[in-house]
């Protein structure tokens, strides 16, 4: 029943009357585990949809530090956009299989994420905030592709 969940919000942004199809196609290549207690994997690739009315929605594909494959919904606010320049705030689920437990805050092997990303050109970042006992941040990183019109930022 939690995966029928997951599946359902995962595929919501799909549902959006505006949607027919995703603004940006981005590809996670890797991340930077900051003063890592644990050895992470930091090659992640994975592969992201955006979509980009006022606030931004994605939905992601990926591999993650733990090595087994994950999927995520996040919704982003723009918070500062200048030319090829944007960063936003953004808040996500993300479904961890076996590793969700390991986190502080989770639900099952669903666990919230947060944090800042920046896109200048065709690559973007993320900075999120780690608990301080596996790792104080993570920085995640890739390249971003517009596809056609974007929304309205």
């Amino acid at each position: 029943m939690r995966l029928f969940a997951l599946i359902l919000m995962l595929a919501a942004p799909l549902a959006h009357p505006a949607a027919a199809g995703p603004d940006r196609l981005s590809f996670l290549m890797g991340s930077k585990h900051i003063d890592a207690q644990s050895d992470f994997e930091e090659i992640n690739p994975g592969i992201v949809l955006t979509w980009e009315p006022r606030l931004t929605y994605s939905v992601a594909a990926y591999r993650n530090s733990y090595g087994r494959g994950s999927v995520a919904f996040s919704l982003g606010y723009p918070v500062f956009t200048r030319k090829d320049l944007q960063i936003e705030a953004f808040g996500a689920l993300a479904y961890y299989p076996i590793d969700g437990r390991r986190f502080a805050v989770h639900w099952g092997d669903v666990i919230p994420l947060g944090g800042l990303q920046a896109r200048y050109k065709n690559v973007f970042m993320q900075a999120i905030p780690s608990d301080g006992i596996e790792a104080d941040a993570i920085f995640s990183f890739g390249l971003t592709f517009a596809l056609g019109s974007e929304g309205d930022g």
